[in-house]
């Protein structure tokens, strides 16, 4: 793409990057004037208009699939301005005479004295200062700064993912500004180097040098060894989705996504046939993802960016309506794909699976017996697990956070349930029966709690009080109401925001239980576990207490 590449490269070739350092006067004459010839060459206008649009198109698909921030490398003040106009030719929204806005700014240094040209990016350190910090908010619109000399030793931006280097640089230099780019930073796979002047030798020994000297990070420079692994992992996808038809993926994603979630999670292990689609799935997913991130400028890569979006969606849509395997590590779970997409694919997002199912979407806490039937007559069975499952998960979350004896039992049946499912103990029908058995004993309990007489707090320290069968037999449930009520009035009383954490404290409340007990003539045989279920309960809501006061 560059004009008078040749005569650049070679150029290029025999200019020393750092010419300070030349102890002969004439030497460093002959290289200052060899600096200057490669100057003019690289400023030309048609050149400068070539990088900029190559360099905007490039910058927008990297920042589409990751977000972050770039800097772009100048031979000169005057190029940097060159490249300057250029961009915002192109892109005029980005530009900003106001030093609060603006997507692009120029760093550098100048005087009263400088061209006329130079003047309106010339700024005080007040004003660069605020450009640093603009830079490193990872919210702020500034997302594109151009230096020549400025930032690129002793700066540190982790979110800046890109450097565009149409300079001559070489070893200490080079390796500095690879090191600005290449900071560890949030789901960032690796920094990544455009070099746009022919410093490819040096950036390899540049490389060599930083990676020996354990950087931190992994520098990613070969976008076609990334391109080869997205490949490898698209067609582990396409042999894991072998006998699901997604084949009208650009035109149907919406319809697709029911059938193609239900394959997946209905894949189970060759090894040992337990089912394990989606995590092999969302395993493949973030190797592709990774992948795609470094490689997809690539022309032969825009090639799978439907595709590959269509996978991103239904990878959001398992992490939205389904639990995430706790097998996963935390990097697995955390990462949000970062989708490049046809805004036709993706225009109606994945906010309700529910609807595609043809299910009214339901309210945490009113799974209603029409809608239990509805999830039982879905022919997506391996979705009405998944969907069941993660429904009674927040049901009991949300009901449940400050009653550890409920949450216990029914976050128990759910793991059993699923155990049995998972190891294909049982089938998906009679895994869905469980389910939803386990729904209609969550609403039976809540409309029993309604008609006990005991407030929120009272019923969980009740529930805990009668897990010992002897003292149900031998106190009566009016008696052992009214302990919880006691139980629940003088631990509140007493629990203080760092109880704890304080072993004393912890032991007078532990007495306090056990003289109440006592008081109540609950049996000796279950005070023990009664007395460290009841502190348990305290701990689950005192939060809640301390906040209210």
């Amino acid at each position: 793409m560059d004009i008078n590449a040749a005569e650049i490269e070679t150029l290029n070739d025999e200019v020393d990057e750092v010419i300070e350092d030349e102890e002969d006067v004439s030497e460093r004459e002959k290289t200052k004037s060899k600096w200057a010839a490669l100057e003019k060459l690289v400023g030309t206008t048609a050149r400068i208009d070539l990088v900029a649009s190559d360099l905007v198109k490039h910058f927008e698909q990297r920042t589409s699939s990751m977000p972050g921030k770039g800097m772009i490398v100048c031979m000169s003040r005057e190029i940097c301005v060159d490249m300057y106009d250029a961009i915002v030719a192109i892109k005029p929204e980005w530009h900003d005479t106001d030093t609060d806005k603006g997507a692009i700014k120029i760093v550098m240094t100048g005087s009263a004295s400088d061209k006329d040209k130079l003047q309106p990016h010339i700024h005080n350190n007040k004003i660069k200062k605020l450009f640093e910090k603009r830079f490193k908010d990872v919210n702020d619109p500034l997302q594109l700064v151009i230096v020549r000399d400025m930032w690129l030793t002793g700066f540190d931006a982790p979110n800046c993912h890109t450097m565009y280097i149409d300079k001559p640089m070489k070893g200490h230099n080079l390796m500095q500004a690879i090191a600005r780019v290449n900071r560890v930073f949030k789901d960032k796979p690796g920094g990544l180097v455009v070099d746009y002047i022919g410093i490819a030798n040096e950036l390899k020994a540049a490389l060599k040098t930083y990676t020996n000297a354990n950087g931190r990070g992994k520098p990613t420079v070969d976008t076609h060894e990334a391109f080869a692994v997205l490949l490898e992992n698209i067609d582990k996808l396409h042999a894991l989705m072998h006998g699901c038809d997604f084949s009208e993926f650009e035109t149907k994603a919406l319809q697709l996504l029911p059938c193609v979630m239900n394959h997946i999670l209905g894949l189970p292990n060759p090894a040992n046939g337990e089912l394990d689609g989606k995590k092999r799935f969302l395993d493949i997913m973030a190797a592709i993802r990774s992948a795609y991130t470094l490689c997809g400028t690539l022309d032969e890569a825009a090639d799978y960016s439907k595709e590959i979006a269509f996978w991103g969606y239904v990878k959001s849509a398992i992490t939205k309506h389904t639990s995430v395997d706790k097998r996963l590590t935390d990097e697995e779970k955390n990462s949000a794909f970062k989708q490049i997409i046809d805004n036709a694919v993706m225009a109606e997002g994945v906010d309700d699976i529910f609807s595609l199912v043809g299910l009214d979407k339901p309210n945490i806490g009113l799974l209603t017996p029409e809608f239990l039937e509805d999830v039982a007559n879905m022919k997506e069975k391996n979705l009405a697990v998944e969907l069941l499952e993660r429904l009674l998960r927040d049901e009991v979350k949300a009901r449940m956070k400050t009653d550890v004896v409920s949450e216990k039992k029914y976050s128990e049946r759910i793991l059993e349930t699923l155990r049995k499912y998972h190891n294909r103990g049982i089938e998906t029908a009679q895994v869905i029966e469980e389910l939803i058995k386990m729904a209609q004993d969550m609403a039976e309990d809540a409309e029993l709690a309604e008609k006990s007489g005991l407030n929120t707090d009272e019923l969980a320290f009740y529930r805990a009080l009668i897990q010992n069968e002897s003292a149900v037999r031998e106190m009566g449930d009016s008696n052992l109401r009214a302990l919880a009520t006691h139980v629940t009035q003088q631990l509140r009383k007493s629990t203080t925001v760092d109880w704890q954490v304080r072993d004393s404290v912890r032991a007078r409340l532990r007495n306090l239980v056990r003289r109440a007990l006592r008081k109540w003539k609950y049996p000796p045989d279950g005070a023990d576990d009664a007395v460290e279920l009841c502190l348990q309960q305290a701990e689950a809501l005192s939060e809640h207490w301390t906040t209210k006061g």
